[in-house]
């Protein structure tokens, strides 16, 4: 039996008043996690961006955008990192397209 692989996008945006160093550990922290657990395909730094509303009292993040492959269950695992994280603002995995 083949092992069902999806394809996701992902998107995080991280606190902008963290210090450049404290958000290049955490863009890398993901990049690393979501390198272990699945296929990364693209990731693509939009950098500090202002927020369409306020987020925690914050104007500002830090955006990333991720595409990868992996199997059904890593996107859950990988929500579950981004709301334990400290510095992350917000975060979005959606499936892109489904294969079986």
């Amino acid at each position: 039996m083949t092992e069902i692989v999806n394809k996701y996008e992902c998107v995080f945006v991280v606190d902008a008043s963290l210090e450049q160093e404290q958000i290049d550990a955490i863009v890398e922290k993901f990049k690393s996690l979501i390198e272990a657990n699945a296929k990364l395909d693209n990731i693509d730094i939009w950098g500090k961006k202002r927020l369409a509303y306020e987020i925690n009292y914050k104007t500002e993040g830090y955006y990333v955008l991720v595409e990868f492959t992996s199997v059904p269950s890593f996107p859950a695992e990988l929500e579950r990192v981004f709301g334990i994280t400290e510095g992350i603002l917000r975060s979005m995995v959606i499936l892109k397209e489904h294969y079986e």
